[in-house]
């Protein structure tokens, strides 16, 4: 896919907006002996974590279920536009590929990601603010827990939000309902949201870009695929080895399309 080709050659910063009808994935890639622990953080988070698939040990190239990716040329390595690198549960490092740190015993996981659903958003005439402006959709920590597994414990999960009139939320709404595989709906909405899920200040996301409120908006936030990485800030010292991860807002283009979210609605790893 051109999208995952431009990502290869540094072509691109970010993928909101592109490649309309095909979902975007976000991606954790962990030493193998954390593989079972994390699955299981899928199964009990299937909204922050919806698992699209998942690689085989020490494998960059080839994801189960193989549908997800069609073309052979591809490699989990350099096929998303930036990369996050953590040591202990600590961001130590973005790179722009993963070349010279990927080792036989890594594990990717690809997690369902709301940027799948914005093209139904454009074309029900709600398109996201952080398109107009050329923005990376904010992104924030809230207090709401993740249900542990294993190593995993101690994490919040983390939203992405889009402003919206009050009056349009309910379309919104149905609009994301179908894309369970993308965080479905939002989780919740309104200006007295930000107390409920701990948020100081909307003003100051901790991922992503701060996005511009126009008259009689309000904030509309949806689970996010970046909750695994604070799934691994909280895990810490428990990790030996490298862990790789998406940077916020640059993610991995499947060749799911829409059609396919029957399919993805179900457990891809049973």
């Amino acid at each position: 896919m051109e999208t995952r080709l431009s990502s290869r050659r540094n072509d691109i910063t970010g993928t909101s907006g592109l490649s309309p009808g095909y979902i975007q994935a976000n991606l954790l890639i962990l030493p193998s002996k954390y593989s079972k622990d994390f699955l299981d953080l899928c199964h009990r988070n299937p909204v922050s974590c919806p698992l699209l698939a998942f690689t085989s040990k020490g494998d960059p190239h080839t994801v189960t279920p193989s549908t997800c990716i069609k073309n052979a040329d591809f490699d989990l390595r350099t096929d998303c536009p930036k990369y996050r690198i953590y040591e202990h549960g600590k961001h130590i490092d973005t790179l722009t590929d993963l070349l010279s740190h990927w080792t036989d015993d890594h594990v990717g996981f690809l997690i369902g990601c709301s940027f799948s659903f914005e093209d139904a958003l454009v074309s029900a005439g709600l398109q996201p603010r952080h398109q107009v402006t050329r923005t990376v959709v904010a992104m924030y920590r809230t207090k709401v827990p993740l249900m542990p597994a294993g190593i995993f414990t101690g994490a919040t999960c983390v939203v992405s939000m889009r402003p919206y009139k009050l009056q349009d939320v309910e379309r919104v709404r149905d609009v994301c309902r179908p894309y369970l595989a993308a965080h479905g709906e939002p989780i919740d909405w309104g200006w007295s949201a930000l107390e409920r899920l701990g948020i100081s200040s909307v003003e100051k996301p901790d991922f992503g870009d701060a996005q511009v409120f126009e008259e009689g908006e309000v904030p509309v936030f949806w689970a996010c695929g970046v909750t695994p990485q604070l799934a691994v800030e909280a895990a810490g010292n428990k990790i030996d080895g490298l862990v790789f991860a998406h940077e916020p807002g640059h993610m991995l283009v499947t060749d799911f399309t829409v059609e396919d979210l029957e399919s993805l609605g179900r457990p891809v790893y049973n």
